[in-house]
């Protein structure tokens, strides 16, 4: 039976290389000289801090530009408010969502249900498979998902007869 999987993964290659590149424009700009900003991976995500809130700003600008260059696409980041450091810094911390949540999958599965097309979609850990007696129904599933409005960056996988 045909089926495929629809999921939301990240390039962690491509994300890494674009903070490389952030972290060298920042050091080698003369607007971010002397105020301490930063950009680090860590287990929480991407932290980005500076000595003012406009200098953690510009250098999130700095690290969108490098992740759109790499075509990795902003849905992915989950920005948090700005927090106040020691001696009147700002720190931001930015998480990248992997995965479809459960409330996502959902919207995708009453999407395909509403729609009526002959096929069955079922959430599996953090994606959905769609599986239906034919690849023209699996296709239009696709197109159907595709005009969805999600927040979240999704691809189409393991496409299989």
């Amino acid at each position: 039976m045909p089926s495929f999987d629809i999921v939301s993964k990240v390039q962690w290659h491509e994300v890494d290389n674009a903070l490389l590149q952030a972290q060298k424009e920042v050091a080698q700009r003369f607007d971010f000289r002397n105020t301490g900003t930063e950009l680090e991976k860590n287990d929480a995500g991407i932290t980005v801090r500076s000595s003012s809130e406009d200098r953690v700003k510009a250098a999130i600008t700095v690290l969108h530009e490098k992740l759109i260059k790499r075509k990795v696409s902003l849905k992915y980041l989950d920005e948090q408010k700005p927090e106040p450091t020691g001696k009147g810094g700002s720190r931001v911390l930015i998480k990248v969502k992997e995965g479809i949540e459960t409330e996502v999958a959902r919207k995708i599965i009453t999407g395909i249900k509403d729609a009526k097309l002959k096929v069955q979609s079922s959430i599996q850990d953090a994606q959905v498979r769609v599986t239906g007696k034919n690849k023209d129904d699996l296709q239009k599933a696709i197109q159907l998902v595709r005009g969805l409005e999600l927040d979240v960056e999704l691809q189409f996988i393991n496409f299989r007869d």
